[in-house]
């Protein structure tokens, strides 16, 4: 069987034998359209034998003949109206493939351009060049507007088109062009500063000066991609686009979903309104971490109380840093005694991978922190200076507390993007629905995703991407040549917890916390402090953040390939996903 790709969501073939659709199956197709008329010559096989195989292999079959050379535009029409139904990927057949070709060149035409369209199918080895004026002329009739650009014109399309031009979405593109120099990507990215979000607690510690942490867009974005400095608005994966904010499409081969979170400053009522001041900070944003280390410098007594939301949020040891270093300041002054240090959390225990919670629970100790879990921030009075706690006893009763502080450092809570969560690509919680392994989508083979707004059970921290992004672009690649992922990514994620200045519990995990240390234990323990593991955060992670990993340097961070793609049962035996498998 001779399958061409057109995309990752199309492929087409010419005539196709019952004995075909076990293979097309077997390559992970979903549905079959023949464009062949029943009985067009004597050697070919009957359509009824090939659809009772599609049926008997559990694939849709799709029967729209169209005779040869008299393509109409009643066939086109028909042809496009089913691809917006159908779950890809999909196998379209012919005699030869030629008819397939051109009917979804046809169908394209009102929104990707001529030369996009003729360049995609010659790549898979049919020269349409005698329908540009037909493709042209469909682009720009009244009657096919409806389904291109907002505002009239034709639409872009890209090999790769990544959303977020953040560390996820510049990694990815880094490694890409690594691998393959020259591929066409675009990066979607509506901000003109890409930050080094890690720093911001050492701001907030004294440690790193803000604009440490922050370069120009234009000096980080890769040369070699097109850079549209706009917002994403929605995704039509059934058409391969994405809409940006002025409502312009842009086409796709393969979609990388890289965008962030969102901090919910307004899921906890006043917060918003006192972020700055009244003692009110948070290292989340870059305009405050300086406003924590200025409290810090002057908070010398009263009620410091430092919060964390409930799971899911970016870098979970974050909120516990910033009470590390404030601690370790106060401790250094002289002036810890005199104040009330207080850990609210809205989970259940100080970390979740056990191993690291005694070298935590030491400090907590050494500098007289009382933590209280299950201590949700429902509300903030800046004014008054107080704050508003919903609180679980152990026997799951809630109740309402309330605390004054002379400081408030407030990690919000943290949600995916709404043009995430309101997208066919949302699970029910309104992450990005991923594979954890391959980091492909569950439902649409052609997109994959990385980052803080997926749903895969690791920590959200840069280093989970510096190990997801090669994953991703070793699949991307595979993918763009029509074959299955064979790159994994074994929930890898690192949290250096800055215990006091000069010293960081270095921790480094996967799926289901099990320890994934990157040095040998004579080098650093990782579960213990460390002088080494605080040289590794101040000095050498910034550097290799800007100079290698969104470069595409994959220093200690290379993927692991698979011989064979696993089969479900494999994955699932292996890993434990929360009852989903890969």
């Amino acid at each position: 069987m001779d399958v061409r790709q057109l995309t990752p969501f199309l492929s087409v073939s010419p005539q196709m034998t019952a004995a075909d659709v076990g293979l097309a199956a077997s390559m992970g197709f979903k549905a079959i359209i023949c464009n062949r008329p029943d009985q067009e010559s004597h050697d070919q096989p009957a359509n009824d034998e090939i659809r009772a195989a599609a049926e008997r292999h559990g694939l849709i079959w799709h029967y729209q003949p169209v005779i040869s050379g008299q393509i109409t535009d009643e066939d086109v029409v028909r042809f496009r109206e089913m691809m917006q139904t159908l779950h890809g990927p999909v196998l379209a057949f012919c005699r030869t493939g030629s008819r397939c070709s051109t009917l979804w060149a046809l169908a394209e035409a009102p929104r990707l351009d001529v030369e996009a369209i003729l360049k995609t199918t010659a790549a898979a080895g049919y020269d349409l060049t005698a329908q540009r004026d037909r493709i042209q002329g469909l682009a720009t009739s009244p009657g096919q507007q409806g389904a291109g650009r907002a505002g009239g014109g034709s639409g872009k399309l890209h090999d790769v088109l990544i959303i977020g031009g953040g560390a996820a979405g510049q990694s990815v593109a880094g490694s890409l062009l690594r691998r393959q120099p020259g591929l066409d990507i675009a990066i979607v990215e509506p901000r003109s500063e890409h930050y080094y979000q890690p720093g911001w607690t050492l701001v907030g510690g004294g440690v790193f000066e803000r604009a440490e942490t922050m370069r120009r867009m234009v000096d980080v974005m890769p040369r070699e991609v097109h850079w549209y400095q706009a917002a994403a608005s929605a995704f039509t994966p059934e058409q391969r686009q994405v809409v940006l904010e002025d409502g312009e499409k842009i086409g796709y081969r393969i979609l990388v979903v890289a965008p962030g979170l969102t901090l919910d400053w307004d899921a906890i009522p006043g917060l918003r309104e006192t972020l700055g001041r009244n003692g009110v900070t948070s290292n989340y944003l870059f305009d405050l971490a300086p406003y924590t280390w200025e409290l810090v410098q002057n908070t010398r007594k009263g009620r410091a109380i430092f919060t964390q939301p409930a799971m899911p949020i970016k870098c979970a040891g974050a909120p516990q840093k910033a009470m590390y270093l404030s601690c370790d300041h106060w401790n250094r002054k002289g002036w810890l005694n005199n104040l009330d240090v207080e850990f609210c959390t809205a989970g259940a225990a100080l970390f979740g991978v056990a191993d690291y919670v005694p070298a935590l629970q030491e400090y907590v100790g050494k500098y007289g922190i009382n933590v209280n879990f299950q201590n949700n921030l429902i509300k903030v009075d800046g004014d008054a200076r107080t704050a508003v706690f919903r609180v679980t006893d152990g026997e799951g009763n809630t109740s309402e507390v309330e605390k004054t502080f002379d400081m408030l450092h407030v990690c919000p809570p943290q949600r995916a993007p709404k043009f995430i969560s309101e997208s066919p690509l949302a699970d029910a919680a309104g992450w990005i629905d991923l594979n954890p392994e391959t980091l492909q989508h569950a439902r649409y083979g052609d997109i994959f995703g990385l980052g803080d707004a997926g749903n895969t059970p690791n920590a959200k921290t840069a280093a989970a991407v510096r190990k997801q992004a090669p994953v991703v672009a070793e699949n991307v690649l595979l993918a763009l040549k029509g074959e299955a992922p064979k790159a994994i990514y074994d929930g890898y994620g690192s949290c250096p917890l800055t215990v006091e200045r000069g010293k960081i519990v270095l921790a480094e995990f996967g799926y289901g916390g099990k320890l994934q240390p990157s040095f040998p234990s004579w080098l650093v323990e990782g579960t213990r402090p460390s002088r080494f593991a605080w040289l590794l955060k101040e000095k050498m992670l910034p550097w290799i953040y800007w100079n290698a990993m969104l470069k595409g340097h994959e220093w200690m961070a290379g993927p692991e390939i698979l011989a064979h793609r696993p089969a479900d049962h494999e994955v699932g035996e292996a890993c434990d996903f929360g009852g989903r498998k890969p």
